[in-house]
């Protein structure tokens, strides 16, 4: 293997690496924890630590569906070049540290999208229109569910017909139901899944023991999650609340993580002694220290300029979240972990306390900042290789 080739894609892994720390420091780093900031359930910087273990831990359990679909599947008839590799990656990580520097989150699925499409045009690519309509679906369709799911918990949780021993646990089966069903690297061996898993060691088979064993855990966290908020309310909504936010940023590693190391597989074939899962941890390991070094001062504007959030808004705010990362990490879609938490903090702050929840410069900027860093990593990426060539 010749040296030039290994020196170049040392300079594709640590330009990946720059973009998993921003990653962790901006968007993966921030949001996850940020409505229970903003409830009084965590310190910021207890926070900022715990989300990037989980970070860690879901990029290397899941990461490798969303990193393929950046890696090859935005661009057709080509396979990117280490130097477009490099560009994409330093368009990506530009546009994100300035985001964190003004304090606005800019969406990380937007500019990596962006920057690759527009580098793989302008080398000759054909667009994955197919891929894109599924990406713009998502995308789209993630403020008015998120939103919506957020509105609908956050009307309801402070109802005195709806008591909170029965809606809150109600809340956490489904989120225990659908944790069997998630999709893990080392289950593969075993069908992939908790409830796969399940199945396999009492020896049985069928979509009907998958979904017993399903709902059987989602009755078991439920009953679990009554019985602690029965002894203790205020204690029970907190931990509730937390554990939701673990999940949370375990899915912001699975999918964000992609965003880093997705342009990194294609080289991989000129790289063997380099695995995917090698790429991955070096991804994750990214994200975790970006988390620990500088999530906080994100972590402080999604949590506290974006809305007063207490906890049951904040429960609102990330079942929401949850169920909308994962379903884009099965669908091996890239996807913005600011325009999901931002959106469900939109939703359930509607239904708290109207117009008056939500400071509406604030979205106005972000949502502009959104769109704009889309545009804008496009027009660089296409820009840049068309100057300078593969």
């Amino acid at each position: 293997m010749e040296f030039t080739t290994i020196l170049l894609f040392a300079t594709a892994a640590v330009a990946s690496l720059f973009m998993a720390w921003v990653i962790g420091a901006g968007s993966s780093g921030a949001t996850p924890f940020a409505p229970a900031v903003g409830a009084n359930a965590i310190p910021t910087m207890r926070a900022a630590f715990l989300v990037g273990i989980l970070g860690f831990a879901g990029a290397v359990t899941q990461g490798g569906r969303v990193s393929e679909a950046v890696g090859t599947g935005l661009v057709e008839g080509i396979t990117l070049p280490v130097g477009g590799v490099i560009v994409v990656l330093l368009i990506g990580a530009g546009l994100m540290a300035i985001g964190i520097a003004t304090g606005y989150p800019i969406a990380t699925a937007f500019t990596v999208t962006g920057s690759v499409i527009g580098v793989g045009v302008a080398l000759g690519g054909d667009p994955a229109w197919g891929k894109y309509a599924e990406i713009g679906s998502v995308w789209v369709l993630t403020p008015f569910v998120g939103g919506g799911i957020a509105y609908g918990i956050a009307s309801v949780l402070p109802r005195p017909d709806v008591p909170e021993a029965v809606s809150v646990p109600l809340l956490a089966g489904i989120v225990g139901t659908v944790v069997a069903n998630l999709e893990f690297a080392f289950l593969s061996s075993v069908g992939g899944t908790l409830a796969a898993a399940g199945a396999a060691a009492v020896s049985a088979d069928g979509t009907a023991v998958t979904a017993a064993i399903s709902l059987g855990i989602g009755v078991v966290v439920a009953a679990a999650v009554r019985w602690d908020i029965g002894r203790d309310q205020a204690g029970g909504l907190r931990r509730f609340l937390l554990a939701l936010g673990a999940f949370v940023a375990f899915s912001a590693g699975a999918s964000q993580v992609g965003l880093a190391v997705g342009p990194l597989f294609p080289l991989l074939a000129t790289v063997p002694m380099v695995s995917p899962i090698a790429v991955l941890l070096g991804g994750g390991v990214g994200i975790l220290v970006g988390s620990w070094t500088s999530a906080p001062r994100m972590i402080k504007s999604i949590s506290q300029e974006y809305a007063s959030l207490g906890p049951r808004r904040s429960i609102a705010t990330l079942v929401p979240s949850f169920l909308i990362a994962q379903t884009a990490v099965l669908l091996g879609v890239p996807v913005s972990f600011n325009e999901i938490v931002v959106s469900a903090i939109v939703g359930s702050g509607l239904a708290v306390a109207g117009g008056a929840g939500v400071s509406p410069r604030k979205l106005g900027l972000t949502v502009a900042a959104w769109i704009g860093s889309l545009v804008l990593a496009f027009g660089l990426g296409y820009g840049s290789m068309s100057l300078v060539g593969p």
